[in-house]
């Protein structure tokens, strides 16, 4: 397997061959994961700190399951109480961190480029858990193994990611993935949360939801990031869902096979209809919920081996 990177901080670095690597380990945690015994040793006497600068449940309790199955010792900060709260620099907490000895280091943070910045200064493996409007890397690969596992490949999809494109750190890091695993990739919702300058990244965009829908494989709903908000993206949310809800007639003009997708947590009746959500032959949205527990298992495991192969160079 090959995997040469030192931080998992966003999709951009990562070359095709190091996804499919990835993916591939996650595929055999899935499988550890549904034993009654779901034990590994491979992070044995390594240390994990969770630093969750944003409140999250799904994210951070994924990577402190993801990381006590493979036998780290975990602790996870609370960063909304911390020394943060008082006036300590990112850059203290950094050299307050080293002290301390970490090993690896999963972080969410409300502004981008944050975590960036945090793993120049420590001396161990930085995963972001998100940051700002930026990137959600480990999102995006739990996507991808969702939708490789659910279609049996990742590349030639037609994949419709619909809705609030514009503040979605989810959205830039899934583009980014399924574009280098050569799908077709189109964006879907009103002009006022579609960031300018998609067709640079080579997407397709519709305003239309029936049309972005026609015959895809793959459609990944988004949620209203009402908290990045600062002023009227849309009329209300009774004509969002009129217009870009997900509802059985939209979903329609899909694939007849296609899947349904949502990173959560959903907005029912606003992006996606309860029933399409909650329908088994169509949603694999809690397939999603599972498999973040596998990648993140595989992205630890795969930084902690490179980490142990430069010894010399993080004890400097």
């Amino acid at each position: 397997m090959r995997f040469d990177q030192r931080h998992l901080l966003g999709i951009e670095p990562l070359r095709p061959d190091e996804i499919t690597t990835l993916l591939d380990l996650a595929d055999q945690y899935v499988t550890l994961s549904r034993r009654r015994e779901k034990h590994s040793n491979v992070l044995s006497g390594l240390t994990q700190i969770n630093m969750f600068f944003e409140n999250s449940t799904r994210t951070q309790a994924s990577f402190e399951l993801a990381g006590k199955r493979l036998g780290a010792d975990v602790m996870n900060m609370a960063m909304q109480a911390s020394s943060i709260k008082k006036g300590e620099t990112l850059i203290d907490t950094a050299l307050t961190l080293n002290a301390m000895h970490p090993d690896l280091l999963v972080v969410r943070h409300p502004h981008s480029g944050a975590v960036d910045l945090l793993a120049q200064k420590v001396n161990c493996a930085v995963l972001n858990a998100g940051d700002g409007r930026h990137e959600h890397p480990t999102q995006a690969l739990l996507d991808a193994l969702t939708i490789r596992r659910a279609k049996g490949r990742l590349h030639r999809l037609n994949i419709a990611i619909c809705g609030d494109i514009a503040h979605s750190r989810v959205a830039r890091s899934n583009i980014l993935l399924l574009h280098k695993m050569e799908n077709r990739i189109r964006l879907v919702g009103p002009a006022t949360l579609m960031p300018p300058g998609m067709s640079e990244f080579g997407v397709e965009v519709y305003d239309d939801m029936r049309e972005g829908l026609r015959d895809a494989d793959v459609v990944m709903m988004l949620r209203l990031q009402k908290e990045r908000m600062d002023g009227g993206f849309i009329p209300s949310e009774r004509e969002y869902y009129h217009r870009w809800g997900l509802d059985a007639e939209k979903l329609s003009y899909a694939a007849p096979d296609a899947i349904v997708m949502h990173p959560g947590p959903m907005n029912r009746g606003v992006e996606i209809d309860g029933t399409i959500a909650d329908d088994i032959n169509r949603s694999v949205i809690q397939e999603q919920v599972e498999m973040g527990v596998a990648v993140r298992m595989a992205a630890m495991d795969l930084l902690a081996r490179n980490l142990r192969a430069r010894p010399t160079e993080l004890s400097a």
